[in-house]
């Protein structure tokens, strides 16, 4: 038995086969909608549904209608009708599995890993500036991770890994790796990336390893002579996270459309930059935001106080914010989203 997927007020249909997932349904009849973790974790894919019903993991059975429904758990248990948050028509996605080889390892930081993997000869992983990939591991389980590389290096990727305290990967896998050691990889997942909106101006807002995924996205700018207004604001706990700092004052040096703004939340004395919160930054440089777009990656609660604060506050259009959130992994999704949310409102309350 198959079941009908319809979208509110859009002359969309398609079907949805036994045990899968409306993301999945969406994905394979050509459409893409917001999603991050795909373990129900990062809250990306939330969206309505409006009438049906669905199982969805970590809600249970959810009959429409209902809001913030997580789309990439939620399986029907009859014709559905959603409203996702953005849908729209998507290229045929192609990921393939790589068996990749360890070339280089760096740790700018005791806490993060930078690894240059290199791709089979004559393969090339096909992405766009922004997407991720997911770590294949021995029973089944996988970890995310965005490319940092610019699509044009397609022969190789870059990876900025940070160490998650009794991480499988980070502390276990990770620990292990050296020169000439494989990874199997599986890409491109994600629909993180710039819009077609040329002619309007990008807030990029990261912390931690979100530094990644904008990496990419810059530097793909460079090479393909871009000539959009680009603002990264990079938030940080201590200067020292800021590992590639250098690196993206040469670009801010270089490139008349690309500003770029270190945020530090504990600075030391010697720091002479901004402080705060990073979002909160941004607003400070931003009073009105109406006609700008923001892409944020990095903590959860960092983007759900963003994503609260510019849209309430600094009058930025929900359909202008896009988002990536790094999520612990494993499938514990319910039990970590709640305690995301919850941390969320703690953050929250420190930028009122």
């Amino acid at each position: 038995m198959t079941f009908t997927i319809r979208v509110a007020d859009q002359d969309i249909s398609y079907d949805c086969a036994p045990n899968e997932s409306v993301l999945d349904a969406t994905e394979r009849a050509g459409y893409s909608i917001p999603y991050s973790c795909r373990k129900g974790v990062c809250a990306s894919c939330l969206g309505d549904l409006v009438a049906g019903t669905a199982f969805v993991r970590g809600q249970g059975m959810c009959t429409g209608p209902m809001q913030s429904v997580l789309l990439c758990q939620a399986r029907p248990q009859s014709d559905i009708e959603i409203s996702p948050s953005r849908i729209r028509p998507s290229e045929t996605i192609q990921r393939k599995i790589f068996t990749a080889k360890v070339r280089k390892i760096d740790r700018p930081t005791p806490t993060v890993s930078i690894i240059q993997l290199r791709l089979p000869i004559g393969r090339r992983g096909i992405f766009r500036a922004g997407q991720y990939l997911r770590v294949l591991m021995s029973g089944g389980d996988s970890r995310n991770y965005s490319m940092a590389n610019p699509p044009q290096k397609n022969d190789e990727v870059e990876l900025h890994i940070r160490r998650v305290s009794g991480g499988t990967f980070s502390e276990g896998i990770l620990t292990r790796l050296a020169p000439s050691s494989t990874l199997d990889v599986e890409l491109p997942y994600g629909e993180f990336s710039l819009s077609d909106a040329v002619d309007r101006k990008a807030i990029l807002i990261a912390t931690g390893t979100g530094f990644a995924p904008m990496k990419s996205i810059i530097e793909n700018g460079i090479k393909s002579g871009l000539t959009r207004p680009l603002h990264l604001y990079w938030g940080a706990n201590i200067e020292s996270d800021l590992y590639m700092l250098d690196l993206a004052r040469s670009w801010a040096e270089a490139h008349a459309w690309f500003t770029f703004t270190p945020v530090v939340s504990a600075p030391s004395s010697k720091w002479r930059g901004r402080t705060g919160l990073v979002h909160r930054a941004v607003q400070a440089d931003y009073p009105d935001m109406s006609e700008l777009e923001v892409y944020a990656c990095g903590a959860p609660v960092m983007i759900e106080a963003a994503r609260h604060d510019l849209c309430s506050e600094s009058g930025l259009t929900n359909d202008a914010f896009f988002s990536d959130a790094f999520v612990p992994s494993g499938d514990r999704g319910a039990d970590r989203l709640a305690a995301a949310a919850a941390t969320a409102k703690g953050y929250a309350a420190l930028s009122t």
